[in-house]
């Protein structure tokens, strides 16, 4: 036996019309899609990568105040998984060079008032605020109180070593009050041990001392060695106005050593703030990091300062960082106030990302389904204003001629209709459509026969 032919394919099977335009849905989508990948470019460029795990502090020598106060801050940040590498320095001056150059890999350092006019790309560099006091302490020996600084011309004195902040300062006091290198006075290149071994070996007859070169060690052995005196700065109100950068501080009697009664009378001093200096592509969530650990080593009281007044977002010499600026105000973000550090960077990378999405996609997913309706639409709205145009041309007085030719146009109207790529999903709107057009058809015929009859 022959088998069976197989059926021939229906009309239905080979003219499938598909539910959705794919064209009309890419011409509308298209757009908004552009846009979508637009938005997300421009919020991609406000996003900052992930905060690094390692940074470098350029500090000062072993055993400075401002390396001791480095190694407290890289175990603060410890414990939030950031790595703080701790770069010796000669002090504030090759600290600020350091920062400077780009090609040198340090991201933050101390650096005391005072020195801004060492560079000219200083003005790039950005402060996370006031941190602390650094106390100008001159130690002299003589048999009696010197008054002025000006007392010491002709002596020995140590003004420190080569790319410190203590000989600049030292150097600018001196010369405020007659006494320069060219003069009659020694001034020696020395600081920390060095100078106490000088001054109390009676090779010298002054130094000065500040915590970016010398140890509190070197500086309690001085006040308690006999025969030594630290200056007091009588003239502090002149040295604060004269010099913007300094501060006037006052030691009561018995501050130093209760037990000696030492000072026995109240002391000034003076002293530069020093400021916790940054590179300006220094991440922000580090930047709150770093403050936050100055708070936590700085903002308790202590001899010469009141708690909770460092740091402080004081502008002397260089600008206040953004960041710096709205931490002071608000604080940490929510996100880094109450999640661990990098989850918290995650976040907020997280929800600038977010905002194309909640302001367009959101949005989009009723804007986008209306206009490719919208637009689907259009077309059965086209051919009903073509009927309507035909409809009213067939009221007036027509011809046979006339009505044979309208007769043509709406069978061309009906083709498009019929021809026209529309999607399944409007063809409830079609079939209205085509019967409308029928309706049309009647009343042209109806008017044929009833012309022909009269």
């Amino acid at each position: 036996m022959n088998a069976p032919m197989p059926a021939p394919p229906t009309l239905i099977s080979r003219f499938k019309i598909p539910r959705i335009s794919w064209h009309d849905l890419a011409v509308t989508l298209g757009p908004y899609v552009l846009l979508v990948i637009v938005a997300f470019w421009i919020a991609y460029r406000f996003v900052r990568p992930a905060p690094p795990d390692t940074i470098v502090i350029t500090s000062g020598p072993a055993g400075s105040m401002f390396q001791v106060t480095a190694e407290r801050y890289r175990k603060i940040l410890a414990r939030e998984g950031v790595t703080l590498k701790v770069l010796p320095s000669q002090g504030s001056v090759e600290n600020l060079k350091r920062l400077t150059d780009p090609n040198f890999g340090v991201d933050i350092g101390f650096v005391q008032g005072g020195l801004s006019n060492l560079s000219d790309a200083s003005d790039q560099l950005m402060s996370l605020g006031s941190v602390f006091y650094e106390p100008v302490l001159v130690f002299y020996r003589s048999p009696r109180p010197i008054i002025r600084l000006s007392e010491l011309r002709g002596k020995r004195i140590a003004i420190g070593g080569e790319g410190s902040g203590t000989r600049l300062l030292a150097a600018t006091l001196l010369k405020a009050n007659g006494i320069e290198a060219n003069g009659p006075t020694a001034l020696l290149d020395l600081d920390g041990k060095g100078a106490e071994e000088a001054l109390v070996k009676r090779q010298a007859d002054a130094i000065f001392l500040m915590g970016e070169s010398a140890t509190s060690a070197t500086m309690r052995d001085l006040v308690h060695a006999p025969g030594i005196r630290l200056f007091d700065f009588v003239q502090g109100d002149a040295y604060v106005r004269r010099f913007r950068y300094l501060s006037k501080l006052e030691l009561p009697p018995g501050s130093l050593d209760l037990g000696g009664n030492t000072p026995a009378n109240p002391l000034t001093i003076v002293a530069p703030t020093v400021e916790l200096i940054a590179r300006p592509d220094l991440h922000p969530a580090l930047s709150d990091m770093l403050i936050e650990a100055a708070r936590e080593v700085h903002g308790r009281a202590t001899l010469i300062q009141n708690a909770g007044e460092f740091p402080a977002p004081l502008e002397h010499e260089y600008r206040l960082s953004d960041e710096a600026v709205r931490y002071y105000k608000s604080g940490k973000t929510f996100a880094y106030k109450h999640l661990p550090f990098w989850l918290a960077s995650l976040v907020d990378r997280t929800v600038i990302m977010l905002v194309p999405v909640v302001v367009l996609l959101i949005p989009g997913l009723k804007i986008v389904p209306w206009l490719y309706r919208w637009r689907v639409s259009g077309r059965i709205y086209r051919r009903y204003g073509e009927l309507m145009a035909l409809e009213r041309e067939a009221f007036a007085q027509t011809t046979p001629e006339q009505r044979a030719d309208l007769l043509k146009r709406l069978d061309e109207i009906e083709e498009r209709v019929i021809t026209g790529k529309l999607p399944g999903s409007i063809a409830g709107e079609v079939y209205v459509l085509r019967e409308h057009i029928g309706f049309v058809r009647d009343r042209l015929n109806r008017g044929a026969v009833s012309s022909g009859s009269q």
